[in-house]
């Protein structure tokens, strides 16, 4: 089976982290994300995994330049301008030949959801389209999903205001799509399958959903990041490698290869990435430090603040919820 994987987004959420590499780059306790994505679908019997690529796709070409990642083989589809969530889906189909119902993913998300029930669905149904739902506290972000018992969805409501939301169920960013889905998207122009494809095939009476109330994690924003760390490494996890002084003290946290804590630093529910140093007497609580970034001594991080790739935080600078370097 097929599954297309949306990484060519800019992935502005997580700036300065994304200034030189892909979100799905970024690693995730001890591998990149796209290797969890990947990974993940590789082992419900995904055998090629089609990248929907846009900024940066070299990245991806040097990360796996055998064309392979987490035992999955891959094809690259490399979008000639933005083309949306459903013109990128769109367009990498096509251009990797899927002629088959096939699997669409983003690339950000990492859950336990079950791919061979959402299979079944979709068969069972006789659907074009089958969707994952999961319920999240605050929807307003999301796509959300109105349905009958059955699972025929009657209305798909991008991003509702606050309070307004006609459910708690929201796209989980995973599919499950017919060929035929394809004659509705538009070639070689922008289209969005929230917005433009989901409505269409709500009226046509073919859009089925699948709710799962188990991990789900949506890896797009320093928080949700922080959050996907902590879950996948039980809680914390440090590197052989890293370099933590006795006198230090690290809770709850993700340190990477190379990453340095000094004496009397502390180190809370944050993520030092390769290289990063927290120097003596500082604090990082609920951060995100980046590649070889120094936070100085005595400095304070917190609120999820994000250190880019070999920043410097001057001595007992204090920052909360900032961005360093400060990127649009």
């Amino acid at each position: 089976m097929d599954a297309v994987v949306l990484v060519g987004g800019f992935g502005t959420r997580l700036r300065p982290l994304t200034l030189t590499r892909p979100k799905q780059m970024l690693p995730v306790v001890d591998r990149p994300m796209i290797e969890h994505v990947v990974g993940r679908l590789g082992e419900q019997g995904v055998t090629r995994a089609v990248l929907s690529l846009g900024y940066r796709p070299d990245a991806f070409e040097a990360a796996y330049p055998r064309g392979r990642c987490a035992g999955v083989e891959l094809f690259y589809a490399v979008e000639p301008e933005p083309l949306d969530t459903a013109g990128a889906i769109g367009f990498a189909a096509r251009t990797a030949g899927v002629h088959d119902t096939f699997a669409a993913v983003n690339g950000d998300v990492i859950s336990d959801f079950p791919l061979a029930d959402l299979l079944g669905a979709h068969r069972a149904q006789g659907a074009a389209a089958t969707i994952a739902l999961t319920p999240v506290e605050d929807p307003s972000r999301y796509g959300v999903v109105r349905c009958d018992p059955d699972g025929r969805v009657r209305a798909f409501v991008e991003k509702p205001p606050p309070g307004r939301s006609p459910s708690r169920w929201i796209n989980a960013g995973m599919y499950v799509l017919d060929p035929s889905v394809l004659d509705l998207i538009p070639e070689n122009r922008p289209a969005s399958i929230e917005r433009d494809t989901f409505p269409a095939l709500v009226e046509k009476g073919s859009l089925r959903a699948v709710a799962h109330d188990g991990f789900w994690i949506d890896a797009g924003t320093p928080a949700a990041y922080l959050q996907a760390q902590l879950a996948l490494s039980g809680g914390g996890w440090i590197h052989p490698q890293a370099r933590i002084d006795q006198r230090a003290e690290v809770r709850r946290s993700v340190v990477m290869q190379g990453a340095v804590v000094g004496p009397g630093a502390s180190v809370a529910d944050s993520v030092l990435l390769p290289g990063a140093r927290v120097s003596a007497g500082a604090a990082v609580e609920r951060s995100v430090v980046g590649f070889r970034a120094e936070v100085g001594a005595g400095a304070r991080l917190c609120d999820f603040s994000v250190v880019g790739d070999d920043a410097r935080i001057p001595t007992a600078a204090v920052l909360s919820n900032e961005r360093v370097p400060v990127s649009g």
